[in-house]
């Protein structure tokens, strides 16, 4: 199978790198500090929604601002301690494209992205962050804002998501998406392609584009 692309846009935890220890670590002290109970906790999606959504789902709207603070505090505090490591595939799938033709699109504030993704020596040309948009996934705009700035068509975009929400987004955007199974199960995961990760795709880069290919 083959997809044919202008420009390539990726949800950054869960598809390029893995950060699920130090999220699990960081959410669970910050609900332990603001009082949520594990079965309070439990009831929300946490995976590929911004903090702020998620904070706004579980406390008074008073006390939210101050605690996405207190989150992303913890979040950035603790990428020093090795939480954030590279999944299989992103290093080779990136090294291949063109900086223009790609960007990062995560609910993460941009403070923390680049955290992670310095990390792990990525520097994308592109960052849409919680900070860039008003409604974050399963909103479309996050990526409809990513193809604005890499001038590109949201019809001729990819998205890469590991997260429903994330791939709702990319849906409601007009975009293709490909599903990586790295935090969920392929049956949670509606997409034009589910694959395990990045290591399964191959991108050739030609004067019309990029086309991508599933090898794996």
């Amino acid at each position: 199978m083959k997809i044919h692309a202008q420009a390539l846009l990726f949800d950054n935890d869960g598809t390029l790198v893995s950060s699920l220890a130090s999220v699990n670590h960081c959410w669970t002290q910050w609900a332990v500090e603001y009082g949520i109970t594990a079965d309070e906790f439990a009831r929300v999606e946490l995976h590929g929604r911004p903090a702020a959504d998620i904070a706004a789902d579980l406390l008074p709207a008073d006390v939210v601002p101050q605690a996405v603070a207190r989150i992303e505090l913890l979040e950035v505090e603790d990428v020093p301690n090795g939480g954030v490591h590279l999944l299989p595939g992103t290093r080779s799938f990136l090294d291949g494209l063109p900086a223009e033709r790609w960007a990062v699109v995560t609910s993460a504030t941009r403070r923390l992205a680049e955290a992670r993704l310095d990390a792990v020596g990525i520097l994308p040309k592109t960052l849409i962050a919680a900070d860039h948009i008003t409604r974050g996934k399963p909103d479309p705009e996050p990526y409809l804002l990513a193809a604005r700035r890499l001038g590109v068509d949201p019809a001729h975009c990819v998205v890469f998501e590991d997260a429903p929400a994330g791939l709702q987004a990319g849906r409601a955007a007009g975009m293709t998406t490909v599903a990586l199974t790295t935090t969920h199960e392929a049956h949670e995961l509606t997409a034009d392609v589910v694959v395990k990760n990045l290591s399964a795709l191959s991108a050739l880069v030609t004067d019309g584009g990029i086309e991508i290919s599933v090898t794996g």
